[in-house]
């Protein structure tokens, strides 16, 4: 997202942006990547807000239609530099799953929510044109769940943007290599995303792999999906 301030008049105005991206994917991977749901899968990831604070709900589903997850970000930008920034945020979340319960004293497959809450401290450092880094912390607290209660999750990013391929193509790279603790059992990951893009075409592919190190967690060595990614913002002011 682009924000812009505008002064007019001596009057600043006051910027709001909506937008967002759909993600088509073979595979959904969670928000912590070594998770996922195994099967193809779309995304809604939403934002609308201002300069300071935006609203990013995240409204994730089976290509089956059966809801995966919902989690209803509000975020704060408490730094923005040119170099560094500094979000903090916080979330209730609702992770869906197939259950068998008693109704009427008969065993059935319902879907559940599980329940949680987090939050997470998100900082990045400009350190040229070429190259950005990013540390990021996201804490989980299950309220009401059937799986896991706790989680830790602490990632460093090194971003290179746009490298350029041919004429308007470019390369966006996202390596990332996190700790994860769940419970009593924790792990490191390492991780990478390859995004193809033309100018400012709003459709997008992208390429990820996450592959356990070293790890205590349950869960897949390798995880990875092929995904087609449609971006769109709007964004306005008012005095």
């Amino acid at each position: 997202m682009i924000l812009v301030s505008v002064s007019v008049q001596g009057q600043e105005s006051i910027h709001r942006h909506v937008g967002g991206t759909i993600t088509l994917t073979n595979n959904g991977i969670s928000i912590i990547p070594s998770f996922s749901l195994g099967h193809p899968a779309v995304f809604f990831d939403l934002t609308m807000g201002g300069d300071r604070f935006s609203f990013d709900p995240m409204l994730r589903f089976g290509l089956d239609g059966k809801p995966w997850s919902f989690v209803l970000w509000g975020r704060y930008k408490v730094i923005k530099d040119r170099r560094f920034s500094l979000t903090v945020g916080g979330h209730p979340a609702f992770l869906f799953q197939e259950a068998q319960v008693m109704v009427d004293g008969k065993p059935e497959m319902r879907m559940v929510a599980n329940r949680y809450v987090a939050g997470e401290i998100n900082s990045s450092f400009k350190v040229s044109k070429d190259l950005t880094l990013r540390l990021y912390y996201l804490k989980g607290v299950g309220v009401q769940v059937m799986g896991p209660k706790s989680s830790d999750f602490l990632a460093l990013s090194p971003e290179f943007p746009d490298i350029r391929l041919a004429g308007e193509f470019s390369m966006v790279i996202n390596p990332q290599f996190f700790f994860l603790k769940v419970d009593e059992n924790s792990g490191f990951y390492v991780n990478s995303g390859l995004t193809f893009k033309k100018g400012e075409f709003p459709v997008q592919f992208q390429a990820f792999a996450n592959k356990k190190l070293n790890s205590t967690i349950p869960g897949d060595d390798l995880v990875w999906n092929l995904s087609l990614l449609y971006k769109f913002n709007t964004s306005f002011s008012k005095k």
